[in-house]
């Protein structure tokens, strides 16, 4: 026993000694490993987790996938998902996209806002029981960012957005829905007046503590006469209303939010019978008022799939930030996303503000994201900003595919504010989120005692500065280990699971650091990710 303490003293002292590798500051690169879409991300302070929630990416028997990371590239799946069918979001039957989460740190909730199709009570809602995109907007509430979530109240949001100038076209149109009146004269015979179906929640809080509903009005039910191209085309239009702030206050997570009075029931008519709900809204960006040609993409969609699909446009998914400008005035930004989704014109916009009810003008920049087939990503768009754990970088994560028949796929880019905003797009390797780091690994051991021939190991986890541990199942990150000398025995990495065998008496020096993949597809030493712990093995 004295030669192996003898023995393990040299090595500790040669500890310095031992070859670490080449090591680099920490990177990252867009995998395009992670399924998602249209993902918002919320950075979690008392974690040091940043969480991404999506329309896809929930096992079977919920909605909304749950994703979690360090650094905004190593996503780690949480089981199950946001919301769990038949105990929430049972107002809707399908449709259930674009997740948004809020944290109130007085209360300590976590409010979850999403888009759903309803399946019942439709008629109360939108008129017609055939009504054919009923969406609306729902709100679950949870303690904590990983859920399980609850509906605050039964049913979707208690808002009934009503435009009373909009001739309702789809009334004298065939069952297919998809050729318009081929005049606007013809259509301006329809009867006025239609239930707005709306998705795509996006939650405003602004610097004096009023709170904006901003969403995107389904395309369905809103045929637009195009007096440039001489015909009528379906768009989805960005909106805004403002919420009441009790349901925000309320440490009980009990109240269901509600729009501004000075919005409620704005539109109706004396002759409405009582009861009747019509509430206004505030336009936000449609294509009429601020036209842009990337936006065209599928207006002639009609004629070209041969009656398939109808004329259309999207603005959508929208995203909207608070800054200041040179002189100390509020800047307000707005993304959005134009195009359909699985189509390669599919990309953002953003348009910028004074104040957070517009008006708003759409950048000449415009597309400032959009796919690249030189880097292998398509269809980007959808996505929400996020700052750095450090705050001194924003990011956009967004939704693309990395080819043109394959899914949606978590993307996060670096956003920068230069006078213009711009997307940076790359999947080569590119520096960590700052703040993410140093890296830290840490072990459960520090002394391994083992009989010879029956394995012990030691568990190890890698931490980001903010506390966040990454998942060294995921092939992003990985754990190598060695023996020294390597002849003493064995080792086996699994995961964060280091196993070390001798098979007889004596001593070694566990050597165990922490390399990242790069987009070469080799893997990098990660500074400060290395741990030493002496190994005793004796009968």
């Amino acid at each position: 026993m004295r030669k192996s303490v003898l023995f393990l003293v040299g090595l500790l002292l040669l500890a310095g000694a031992v070859p670490a590798g080449a090591t680099s500051a920490p990177t990252y690169f867009n995998s395009a490993t992670t399924p998602g879409a249209d993902p918002f991300v919320h950075f979690d302070r008392a974690s040091g987790y940043y969480y991404a929630y999506s329309t896809e990416g929930a096992d079977p028997g919920y909605h909304f996938g749950i994703y979690r990371s360090p650094d905004l590239a190593t996503w780690e799946h949480l089981p199950g998902g946001a919301l769990k069918a038949g105990e929430a979001g049972t107002w809707a039957h399908d449709w259930f996209w674009a997740p948004e989460l809020y944290h109130n740190e007085r209360t300590g909730l976590y409010y979850l806002f999403y888009s759903g199709r309803m399946n019942q009570n439709v008629a109360e809602h939108f008129k017609y029981a055939d009504f054919e995109e009923p969406s609306k907007v729902g709100v679950a509430v949870a303690d904590s960012p990983a859920g399980p979530f609850r509906d605050v109240a039964p049913g979707p949001l208690d808002y009934h957005p009503f435009d009373p100038d909009y001739h309702d076209v789809n009334l004298i149109m065939d069952a297919a829905q998809k050729k318009p009146p081929a005049t606007l004269a013809e259509g301006q015979t329809a009867p006025l007046g239609t239930y707005l179906p709306f998705i795509d929640p996006n939650v405003f809080f602004d610097a004096d503590g009023r709170i904006y509903l901003y969403f995107s009005r389904n395309a369905y039910r809103n045929w637009v006469w195009d007096t440039e191209l001489g015909k009528y085309v379906e768009e989805s239009n960005i909106y805004a209303v403002e919420l009441t702030s009790d349901w925000w206050r309320d440490p009980s997570g009990t109240t269901k939010p509600a729009i501004a009075p000075s919005y409620r029931d704005t539109n109706l008519d004396p002759a409405d019978p009582p009861g009747t709900r019509k509430d206004g809204w505030t336009p936000i960006l449609n294509y009429g008022s601020d036209k842009q040609p990337w936006e065209n993409a599928h207006v002639d969609d009609y004629a070209k799939t041969g009656g398939e699909k109808k004329d259309r446009r999207w603005a959508e998914g929208s995203t909207t930030v608070r800054a200041t400008d040179e002189d100390g005035k509020p800047v307000y930004r707005l993304t959005y996303s134009a195009n359909n989704y699985e189509n390669e014109h599919y990309g953002v916009g953003y348009a910028t503000a004074d104040s957070p009810l517009g008006p708003f003008r759409k950048s000449p920049a415009n597309p400032v994201l959009s796919q690249d087939p030189a880097q292998g990503v398509y269809s980007t768009g959808h996505g929400s900003i996020i700052g750095s754990p450090d705050g001194s970088e924003d990011f956009y994560v967004h939704h693309g595919r990395p080819s043109t028949t394959d899914s949606r796929r978590i993307y996060s880019s670096r956003m920068r504010v230069d006078g213009a905003l711009a997307i940076d797009l790359t999947t080569a390797d590119q520096p960590l989120p700052s703040g993410v780091g140093p890296l830290h690994l840490r072990s459960s051991e520090r002394l391994l005692r083992l009989r010879p021939g029956v394995p012990g190991g030691t568990d190890v986890t890698v931490r980001s500065a903010p506390g966040a541990a990454f998942d060294l199942t995921n092939p992003l990150n990985r754990l190598h280990a060695k023996l020294v000398p390597a002849n003493a025995g064995t080792v086996e990495v699994s995961g964060g699971r280091v196993t070390v065998t001798m098979p007889r008496n004596g001593a070694g020096l566990l050597e165990i650091g922490y390399r990242r993949l790069r987009a070469d597809g080799s893997y990098t030493e990660v500074p400060h990710g290395k741990a030493l712990i002496p190994v005793l093995s004796r009968s």
